[in-house]
């Protein structure tokens, strides 16, 4: 993956942002997101909280609640301690650097809330990546934008929405999926995961959403800041 892809395609973005679909609900000058912080600076959040699933969704609906927000949102490129509370993101021997770099953003809100395509795709791949603290249901759409092709990532998602066709079209502005419960979401309190990627190598309805600290320099040239497309007046990094 190129340097000059990722600036292409940061590019591109821009130059379309503003006719994006929101992927969620969401009302500019009305509704309202919180910053949820899940890297060891959050003191409020402690193991004992985020290692029990029904603990954290109780805290993160907290977070919403008291901000009198819609939505909680975050993650991009943050250092996270909760990923230990799964074997999914530790390394295979002690010796390796486990996965704690977030590269997509996470919006946190009741499951069953809508999600929508921001614009045209395909249906690249899905499954039910079912680990404890894996993604869960998972879609990947496949996009291309002035002849620069690219994939957006939608994890913990509802398993009824595993319901296309590899190829299905799926238009800007529909709704195509939700999210789920935590059953059927990787065992995590309601959200969606969004991530930008430009490279999917060969990729079937997976790609990683966490990286060990080695490999951040790579994946953030190939996961672009999701903000590109959600458009949520927050700083681009």
């Amino acid at each position: 993956m190129k340097d000059y892809q990722h600036t292409s395609l940061s590019s591109i973005l821009l130059k379309y942002r503003e006719t994006f679909h929101s992927v969620v609900p969401f009302e500019k000058g009305k509704d309202k997101f919180v910053a949820l912080d899940l890297s060891a600076a959050n003191k409020q959040l402690t193991e004992e909280i985020y290692a029990d699933t029904t603990r954290f969704s109780h805290f993160v609906s907290a977070q919403i609640k008291s901000a009198d927000a819609n939505y909680a949102i975050g993650g991009y490129d943050e250092l996270r301690v909760v990923y230990s509370r799964s074997d999914v993101f530790n390394s295979g021997t002690s010796a390796d650097e486990p996965r704690r770099r977030h590269l997509g953003t996470d919006i946190w809100a009741n499951a069953g809330t809508p999600v929508f395509a921001p614009f045209k795709g395909r249906i690249h791949s899905s499954a039910f990546n079912n680990s404890y603290g894996d993604y869960g249901a998972t879609i990947i759409l496949a996009h291309e934008l002035d002849g620069l092709k690219f994939h957006t990532l939608y994890g913990h998602l509802s398993e009824a929405d595993l319901k296309y066709s590899t190829g299905a079209l799926i238009k800007g502005g529909q709704q195509f999926c939700s999210f789920g419960q935590p059953h059927e979401n990787g065992n995590w309190p309601p959200h969606l995961h969004f991530q930008l990627i430009i490279d999917i190598g060969d990729y079937q309805g997976d790609y990683p959403g966490v990286c060990a600290e080695k490999h951040r320099q790579y994946y953030l040239q190939n996961c672009p800041d999701p903000e590109l497309v959600l458009n949520f007046d927050r700083r681009i990094r």
